[in-house]
């Protein structure tokens, strides 16, 4: 009985104990004389007599040996994992024009002149006032550094009467300059602040303009203005010109 309680204490400590290092007992009683796990020369000599001893029937020998196949690989307590996230966004920019072409078909109308009989001769065909034009837009914009350009295809000459026939150079002309001016809601190139005002002017004596800065996006306003031609007379016909509004991102 003594030796069957042994037996199942020793079953209940392998089951409950984390094994930290694999077992291998081996215990000897000969005659009263004990020998315990022998090691070394002297440990091996002993054990040889102990096996005879235990060969010719005397003695007794209790061993216990256990194992296991080690991990796989490197036990880790801890582990990170790194997960690179990435994506893109398309360069845009974007300006709301109406919703057909007629949108940006801009006529002054009839543009006036003095055309009274009773005018001086140094006023009579001279504008009567200044013609001008507004658009304003909601939306406009560009989501990356970008510039805004404006150009005029006739240049400094802005309106242009292409079918003017023969006048008297020194008392007339056949176009009207004007200039153009944009303001926005931006910031200056590469800046990344709170947006403030911006504006693009191109007067008329000048061809075209361009101002660079960063992403932005707020309404526009565009102003037209051809001041009125007071030393020369206009000749008679259709007048007409281009302005091209560029958005582009850099």
């Amino acid at each position: 009985m003594k030796k069957i309680l042994s037996g199942a204490v020793a079953a209940i400590a392998l089951i409950a104990t984390p094994a930290v290092a694999q077992t291998n007992q081996v215990h000897y009683n000969i005659a009263g004389a004990q020998l315990t796990n022998p090691t070394g020369l002297g440990g091996a000599l002993a054990q040889i007599g102990a096996e005879l001893a235990i060969a010719g029937g005397i003695g007794t020998r209790y061993t216990a040996i256990a194992g296991a196949l080690p991990n796989s690989d490197p036990a880790t307590p801890t582990v990170d994992v790194v997960f690179s996230l990435s994506g893109s966004v398309s360069k845009d920019c974007s300006f709301y024009s109406g919703n057909n072409a007629n949108a940006t078909n801009i006529s002054f109308g009839t543009i006036g002149v003095r055309t009274g009989n009773n005018e001086n001769v140094n006023s009579a065909f001279e504008m009567v006032g200044p013609a001008v034009a507004s658009v304003k837009t909601l939306t406009a914009g560009c989501n990356f550094n970008n510039e805004v350009v404006i150009t005029k295809n006739n240049g400094s000459s802005g309106l242009v009467n292409a079918a003017a026939g023969g006048y008297d150079t020194d008392e007339f002309q056949a176009h009207i300059p004007y200039s153009v001016n944009a303001s926005w809601t931006g910031v200056t190139l590469n800046s990344v602040a709170a947006g403030t005002g911006q504006s693009l002017n191109v007067t008329t004596t000048q061809n075209s303009g361009q101002k660079q800065q960063g992403a932005w996006r707020s309404n526009m306003d565009i102003d037209f203005v051809a001041p009125a031609i007071t030393n020369k007379g206009l000749v008679a016909g259709n007048y007409s010109g281009t302005t091209t509004l560029t958005l582009r991102a850099l």
